[in-house]
């Protein structure tokens, strides 16, 4: 009997005698007493034929025939027994898996170590955790798989305390932690003090190189937005496998940081490793926040060797989505050959944010029609492509029957489209009711989408208001000072202006300057409002200067509502000439040929006046624009605007 107990509580371990002791069991229940007659012989090829139909996989007959053996009371190997358990995970055979662990604990079988492993991972993917433990509690001998197996199931299903219990407890009976062990306590950890702690016990047994712990260190530092610390592991031993590779590319495209993965993919390529479907997803997630199109178009290629991935699919699109390239979307979309709830989510909010808000409408009942269940997500599409269409009664009637249509209660983003579809249709009292009524509290982008709604219908005094509720909420937003500020200059109230200013000052409040980034070539080009490094500079401005008097010529009037108000008319002009993402599109029209797409990212919203610049701009030079902000997707064509001038 052993001494020590897994479980929290001391329990006895199972006792040797009872394994000569159990009652057989049969499919209908106990079978004949041992002061019953004796079963009749065994066929002799029954053991031959079980372990053939389990080396085949077919459970039915495998099944018939164990059954005949519990009969007969013999019993197979160990091995025999693992391939029929395999056979029934495999298949999702639940009560079959139950029946396989009664045969091999009757009638005297000593079941070894080595198919408890096997039992306990059954239960652990049949997600019968209660059943593992009781199985685990019973079993003579465990050794470091027996441990990690609830280890990690306890990981996966968050119970993070009970998985380090259990690692002190293997501990205590002596048993060595592995590198899946490790791997698998890591994803408990529950903050970054007790990651470290765990980290320097793994450096005291050695396996801090082993690759698949050190995967998961990158992974866990990378989760708490340790970069440096994921770095210096990835970068203690000369010798790498993809796995740390895929970890470190990944970990710093989880976090945003686009260029450095994206760096680290070449280096990794340079280092002799082929991508698999990891690394690839983890480039394309990059390409997407920097909105490289490009670079994700090179990824493609190497995306169909695996063209049966769905995660790797759903990223793929997801790229060309937030690219602006529907075209690429679509020809994506039309070719997977497994479709889930993501990628029609996908879909149909590319569509509607990239403009095209009636084919998403459409894509959206054809996904109804498919059968698939919209999710959260796909309704805050929906409801985003109702109010880029203008369709109220559309957007309402989503709102209202989300719950008792998909069994989705709205949320702040479904509420915030709403808002911005009522605002869009001028329906301002209708919107601050919504708000009024919300079953959540509004957070700062619902006040924001307020505020923007009455920037374009004029409405000062609900500005006002909605741009103090922003305020209250996100103190940093220095866009929302500076809109605030001008509408209380523009209405002559100079003393608010001078408040407003002062809080500005004591915060510490100073606007993000406008950056703007175009690939040209294959590289990255960066222009930052009053930042002249880039080295044509002065080329692009002269340009871009050149570009403006042909547009004032045909009626460009630049529109100083966009800059501080207290600045001089000349002065406010000149701050509008130079915003990065004119400086992006002069270069990009001065370097790309007509015919070549000018796709821009930008890391704030545009203005009324680079918006109405671009309108012009497009149709006066017959190009094609892109530019996307952190709100909406801009298609500028024949001096129109997807957005509808409405952003």
């Amino acid at each position: 009997m052993r001494a020590v107990s897994a479980r929290s509580k001391c329990i006895a371990s199972f006792p040797l005698s009872r394994l000569g002791h159990s009652t057989p069991m049969s499919p209908h229940g106990p079978t004949t007493r041992p002061s019953s007659p004796p079963p009749p012989p065994p066929p002799p090829s029954l053991l031959d034929d079980f372990a053939e139909h389990c080396r085949r996989r077919d459970l039915p007959r495998a099944m018939k025939a164990m059954h005949a053996m519990q009969r007969h009371r013999i019993w197979a190997d160990a091995i025999t027994y693992s391939e029929l358990v395999k056979c029934c995970v495999a298949r999702g055979a639940v009560e079959e898996g139950k029946w396989v662990r009664k045969h091999v604990f009757s009638g005297g079988y000593q079941p070894k170590t080595f198919l408890l492993n096997v039992l306990l991972h059954m239960y652990v993917r049949f997600n019968l955790l209660g059943d593992a433990e009781a199985l685990f509690d019973e079993m003579p001998d465990r050794n470091v798989v027996s441990w990690t197996t609830l280890i990690s199931a306890y990981a996966n299903k968050g119970m993070n305390d009970r998985a380090l219990e259990f690692l002190i407890l293997m501990l205590r009976e002596g048993v060595r932690p592995n590198m899946y062990t490790y791997s698998s306590v890591l994803r408990a950890c529950a903050d970054l003090g007790m990651l470290r702690q765990l980290h320097s016990g793994i450096i005291k047994v050695g396996m801090e190189c082993d690759d698949f712990v050190r995967s998961a260190l990158i992974d866990n530092y990378s989760k708490w937005g340790e970069l440096q610390d994921a770095l210096d592991v990835f970068n203690e031993v000369v010798t790498k496998d993809l796995g740390v590779w895929n970890s470190i590319i990944g970990g710093f495209a989880q976090n945003s940081n686009g260029d450095e993965a994206l760096e680290m993919y070449k280096c990794m390529k340079r280092a002799g490793f082929a991508p698999d479907q990891a690394t690839l997803t983890s480039v394309l997630r990059a390409s997407t926040a920097l909105a490289l199109l490009e670079v994700g178009r090179q990824v493609h290629v190497h995306v169909l060797k695996f063209d049966r991935d769905l995660i790797l699919n759903n990223a793929l699109l997801d790229m060309y989505c937030k690219c602006g390239s529907l075209e690429g979307a679509n020809s994506v979309f039309s070719r997977m050959v497994e479709r889930d709830v993501i990628s029609w989510s996908t879909m149909i909010a590319g569509l509607a944010q990239n403009g095209c808000s009636l084919e998403a409408m459409r894509l959206f009942e054809q996904m109804k029609h498919s059968g698939m269940e919209p999710n959260y997500i796909t309704m805050v599409g929906v409801l985003f492509a109702c109010s880029h269409a203008g369709l109220v009664e559309d957007g309402l009637h989503y709102l209202q029957s989300m719950k008792r249509s998909f069994g989705i209660d709205p949320g702040r983003e479904h509420y915030g489209c709403m808002v911005d579809l009522l605002g869009r249709a001028g329906k301002l009292d209708e919107a601050v009711k919504l708000i009024d009524e919300m079953e959540c509290e509004p957070d700062a982008v619902t006040w924001r989408t307020l505020l923007s709604a009455c920037r374009v219908h004029r409405n000062s005094d609900l500005a006002i208001y909605a741009a103090k509720q922003v305020v209250k909420l996100d103190p940093d937003d220095a866009g929302t000072y500076i809109l605030l500020s001008n509408i209380y200059a523009n209405n002559q109230r100079w003393e608010e202006v001078t408040e407003i200013r002062r809080s500005m000052r004591v915060r510490g409040i100073t606007k993000e300057p406008g950056c703007s980034w175009i690939e040209v070539n294959k590289k990255i080009h960066a222009f930052i409002l009053g930042d002249d490094s880039h080295p044509q500079v002065d080329e692009i401005k002269r340009y871009l200067n050149q570009i403006v008097q042909r547009l004032m010529s045909i009626g460009y009037v630049p529109d100083t509502n966009f800059v501080l108000q207290d600045l001089e008319d000349e002065q406010r002009e000149a701050s509008l000439q130079y915003h990065s993402e004119k400086l992006a599109i002069a270069y990009g029209i001065m370097s790309l040929p007509r015919e070549k797409t000018i796709m821009i990212r930008k890391n704030l919203r545009i203005c009324g006046d680079c918006h109405t610049f671009t309108k012009l701009l497009a149709k006066m030079e017959q190009r094609i624009i892109v530019i996307r902000d952190p709100v909406r997707y801009h298609h500028f064509r024949d001096g129109a605007c997807s957005c509808g001038d409405f952003w």
